[in-house]
């Protein structure tokens, strides 16, 4: 046996060894009992902060119809305003 024989035998643990430990890294959740558990760095995870939008999806045509109803009546006033 030679010097190269157990050099390489050598190498390939230590790359068996590297691809497993590769293979489970992104392995942060654990999973037990059927539950999921957050990794053990969800203190140090950045969160991403949605502000609250409007109460309805409809905000933009609500506000156009609010201000059509305020302008007609505007004009409805002028109207009436300006006839005596």
């Amino acid at each position: 046996m030679n010097a190269r024989t157990g050099s390489a035998a050598g190498r390939w643990m230590l790359g068996l060894c590297l691809v497993s430990t590769l293979g489970s890294a992104g392995c942060l959740q654990s999973n037990v009992g059927g539950q999921t558990l957050p990794s053990a760095y969800y203190l140090d995870d950045d969160v991403q902060y949605f502000p609250s939008g409007p109460e309805t999806k409809l905000a933009n045509q609500i506000r156009a119809l609010e201000r059509y109803k305020v302008e007609h009546e505007a004009e409805q006033a002028g109207a009436a305003g300006g006839a005596y």
